[in-house]
């Protein structure tokens, strides 16, 4: 049970933003809110969401509150929602170039794909 547990684990991709700049707590956060970003979330949603622990997701929280990454959208009767405050310039940048490693990622597969496929033609 513990073994099929690692292998799925293992098996999970990790998003090209989270591959180019590694899987640091703030990482995660941001790479979750960039991919939601059309949507608003609670604290825990977020920090569940982005596979953080409370403890890091934390300061990691107070962090993007401080720089206006986040922005609180409305409550909920006890929660707060938050989002990705897209109306800041550094965060459409950040968005950017997450859409901009996608596009390279991608076009390096469809290459690799491509040059497979010729192979496989030609033998």
């Amino acid at each position: 049970m513990k073994t099929e547990n690692l292998k799925q684990e293992e098996v999970e991709e990790k998003s090209i933003f989270v591959e180019y700049f590694g899987a640091s707590p703030m990482i995660k956060v941001l790479d979750f809110l960039i991919e939601a970003r059309d949507f608003d979330y609670s604290m825990t949603e977020i920090a569940r969401n982005s596979e953080v622990g409370w403890s890091a997701f934390s300061v990691v929280f107070k962090k993007l509150l401080e720089k206006n990454i986040i922005k609180q959208t409305r409550t909920i009767g006890n929660a707060k929602l938050y989002k990705l405050s897209t109306e800041n310039p550094a965060v459409q940048k950040l968005i950017k170039l997450d859409e901009e490693l996608t596009k390279i990622e991608t076009e390096k597969i469809a290459k690799t794909a491509k040059t497979q496929i010729g192979k496989k033609v030609v033998a």
